[in-house]
């Protein structure tokens, strides 16, 4: 089957979580829009492999959360536990760098997007290195094993499929 997959950053300023949401449900309702904490992200690479497994995991059965959203969340924090995927990757209120992945929806959705998450930014997809050794609590030795923190995190994604 085919999917249309977007990926955009956005450098926001959440005032009212559930607002936020609301809004955002109101713009996906044939669609898919999962809006995450972009500093956890290692680059487009990682997120599309995120997005793409999590896609599949659905067409298996084999999804871990009920939720595609949700379950682009797990995949792309490299976490079986929903509540693990969401203090890594999920949203808070204040300044955030947010990273929206949206599957099915109208080709103009970035730009509804931009209505209420600010300005688009896609260099906060850009990888940082230190920032992510933290989150994922990951040394410099495994990320030149892998051949770099993108990569490291697309393993770790991959990861989660031979575990199901």
């Amino acid at each position: 089957m085919e999917y249309n997959i977007q990926i955009a950053g956005f450098r926001s300023n959440i005032e009212d979580f559930g607002k936020l949401m609301s809004d955002i449900n109101k713009m996906s309702k044939n669609c898919t829009v999962q809006l995450l904490n972009a500093d956890g992200i290692a680059g487009r690479e990682h997120i599309i492999h995120a997005a793409v497994h999590a896609v599949k995991a659905f067409e298996r059965n084999e999804n871990i959360a009920k939720d595609l959203g949700l379950e682009i969340c797990v995949r792309a924090s490299a976490q079986r536990q929903i509540s693990k995927a969401l203090s890594i990757l999920g949203l808070k209120e204040g300044e955030m760098n947010i990273c929206a992945v949206v599957v099915d929806c109208s080709e103009n959705i970035m730009e509804e997007l931009e209505t209420v998450l600010d300005k688009r930014d896609d260099s906060i997809l850009n990888p940082d290195e230190a920032l992510l050794e933290g989150i994922y609590n990951i040394s410099e030795g495994e990320i030149k094993t892998a051949g770099g923190i993108s990569s490291l995190m697309i393993e770790k994604t991959t990861l989660l499929i031979l575990e199901t």
